[in-house]
């Protein structure tokens, strides 16, 4: 499956424009804040704890337009916390993503 990313790299060449060292640099703060959100969301044994990761996650996918891990933070919301499929959900968005970076 082909990971599309439009919406995420159009937002990201607005803010950098043309300088590509700014927009590899943009990406890495994105993906290592998923990341961390990721991994509280892995560690979370409460529903507070839990919806503040989740809704970290969504609210930093929405600030990228990265819809689909917009969508997989929304599921991992209304999920009980430590919910293994709304974890693979987000662990597969970003393994995606990271795979299309490296092309």
């Amino acid at each position: 499956m082909a990971y599309d990313n439009g919406a995420l790299d159009a937002t990201l060449a607005a803010a950098a424009g043309d300088n590509a060292v700014l927009m590899r640099e943009l990406r890495a703060a994105f993906l290592e804040s998923a990341a961390r959100q990721l991994d509280l969301l892995k560690r979370a044994r409460c529903d507070g704890n839990w919806n503040v990761a989740a809704m970290r996650l969504k609210g930093l996918a929405a600030s990228f337009h990265a819809d689909e891990l917009l969508s997989a933070a929304e599921h991992a919301l209304n999920a009980a916390p430590g919910e293994p499929l709304a974890i693979r959900e987000i662990e597969a968005v970003l393994a995606r993503f990271n795979r299309s970076v490296r092309r």
